[in-house]
C-alpha cells in the first residue's frame, strides 16, 4: 500500500473575477513525489499554489494537509509542515544572509526565544545546499537577484517542512544554478518530502518530475505520471504552439517550432 498523501485537494476551483482558471481539481501528492506544475502565463499556476498553501480560499472544493483540512491547522503548526516559496520574494527587513535564512526556523522556535545553535546549523546547512556558503554575513541588499532567490529558497529549506510548494524557484538563476536547484528538490523528494514546483520548461519537468499537473487556464487540467501525461500534443495545445519531442542521450526534450 502506498503512503498516504501529505497534501491533496478535491473538487478544487481556482478563480479570478470573470474567469475560472482551474475547475474541479483532484490531486494527491505523496511522500517521495516531485510534481511539476506547467501552464502558460496567466493559467493560474501561482494562484493554485497559493490556494494549496492556504493563502487564498478556494472558489470551491477542499484542501487537506497530512490528512487534516488545511483550514483547521493553526498557522504555526501549518508552517512546520508546509513551506511556500512565492514567485517574488521581498526582503522584509535589512539584515544579513544568515538572518534572512533563520526566518525559516521561526515556526520551530518558541515565542520570545532566540534561535538556538541547532537552528543556526540548520540555516547554515540550507545555505550550503544552495551554494551560498561564505555569504552568511553579507547584507541582503548587496546580493544579486539570483543570490537573493537562492537565499529565499534556503529559508524554505531551513523551515524543513514535509511539503514544499515552490513557484518558479529558478527565477533569476543562471543555467548552472537552475539545474542545481532542481537536483536539490529532487533529492528532498527522494528523502520523503512532497514537492510541487512550477516551471516553464517541460524538458526539465520530464527530467526531474514523477508527475505533472498541466493547467490550460480555462478550467481544464491534466494530472498524471510524467511519462504518459507530458506529451508534445498536450503541450502544443496548452501553449498554443507546435511542439516536437526529441530524445537526446535518453532524455526527453520538447522543442517549440
Amino acid at each position: 500500500m502506498s503512503d498516504p498523501a501529505l497534501l491533496g485537494c478535491r473538487g478544487l476551483d481556482v478563480a479570478v473575477p470573470g474567469r475560472r482558471l482551474v475547475a474541479g481539481l483532484d490531486l494527491e501528492v505523496r511522500p517521495g513525489q516531485l510534481v511539476c506544475l506547467l501552464g502558460a502565463n496567466g493559467a493560474g499556476k501561482s494562484l493554485t499554489l497559493h490556494t494549496l498553501a492556504g493563502l487564498r480560499a478556494p472558489a470551491e472544493g477542499s484542501v487537506w494537509l497530512c490528512g487534516r483540512p488545511l483550514a483547521e491547522w493553526p498557522r504555526r503548526e501549518r508552517a512546520r509542515r508546509l513551506g511556500l516559496l512565492t514567485q517574488v520574494s521581498e526582503d522584509p527587513f535589512p539584515g544579513t544572509v544568515l538572518d534572512a535564512v533563520l526566518v525559516g526556523r521561526h515556526p520551530h522556535v518558541n515565542l520570545w526565544q532566540w534561535e538556538s545553535a541547532a537552528d543556526v546549523e540548520v540555516a547554515r546547512a540550507a545555505l550550503a545546499a544552495c551554494d551560498l556558503t561564505g555569504l552568511e554575513e553579507r547584507a541582503i541588499d548587496t546580493l544579486s537577484g539570483g543570490e537573493r532567490r537562492r537565499v529565499a529558497l534556503a529559508a524554505v529549506l531551513a523551515q524543513d517542512p514535509d511539503v514544499l510548494l515552490l513557484d518558479e524557484p529558478q527565477n533569476h538563476l543562471d543555467p548552472h544554478h537552475q539545474l542545481d536547484v532542481l537536483k536539490l528538490l529532487r533529492a528532498r523528494a527522494d528523502r520523503g518530502r512532497a514537492v510541487i514546483v512550477s516551471l516553464h520548461d517541460p524538458s526539465l519537468a520530464a527530467r526531474f518530475a514523477d508527475r505533472v499537473l498541466l493547467l490550460h487556464g480555462d478550467g481544464r487540467w491534466a494530472a498524471g505520471d510524467t511519462a504518459t501525461t507530458l506529451t508534445a500534443a498536450v503541450l502544443g495545445e496548452m501553449y498554443r504552439v507546435a511542439v516536437t519531442e526529441i530524445v537526446v542521450g535518453g532524455r526527453r526534450l520538447f522543442v517549440s517550432d
